[in-house]
């Protein structure tokens, strides 16, 4: 499991021109992609390390502050553009596996105490934020 991190200001998701997930103050936006091997456990560990993850302003997480989270699946971050110039999403799960992994994320992060806002799983996002710093990590399980 990878998720790329960003300290943002603000952040929010449409689809179909509908706001389905928004974060409105300073927060961490999360894009969450899934490979073949990942398990429920992995998804509590990286939901664990995005509530604690210090990098809000003065060192403070989440867990510290309460910012909340926004999460969006993110199929491309297994994309593997290293031949040719078309990239190729084989390590990237199917559906029927990553959704329920993702929303193991979600879940997790809800059961720790987070804020958290989604985006729509499968569907074709428009995702708009603020990154703070700039600052983005990348996180992996």
């Amino acid at each position: 499991m990878r998720a790329v991190v960003q300290r943002v200001s603000h952040a929010s998701v449409t689809v179909d021109g509908e706001v389905v997930g928004r974060i409105t103050e300073p927060g961490l936006m999360a894009l969450v992609g899934v490979t073949h091997t990942d398990t429920a456990e992995e998804a509590a560990r990286i939901a664990r390390k995005l509530w604690t993850l210090r990098i809000l302003e003065d060192e403070r997480s989440c867990s510290d502050t309460g910012a909340p989270l926004l999460v969006v699946s993110q199929f491309t971050l297994y994309g593997d553009a290293r031949k040719g110039r078309r990239p190729t999403w084989q390590a990237a799960a199917p559906g029927p596996v990553a959704e329920p992994l993702v929303d193991t994320v979600v879940k997790e992060l809800r059961a720790l105490g987070a804020e958290v806002a989604t985006g729509v799983f499968g569907a074709r996002m428009s995702v708009a934020l603020t990154n703070e710093g700039p600052f983005t990590v990348i996180l992996e399980a």
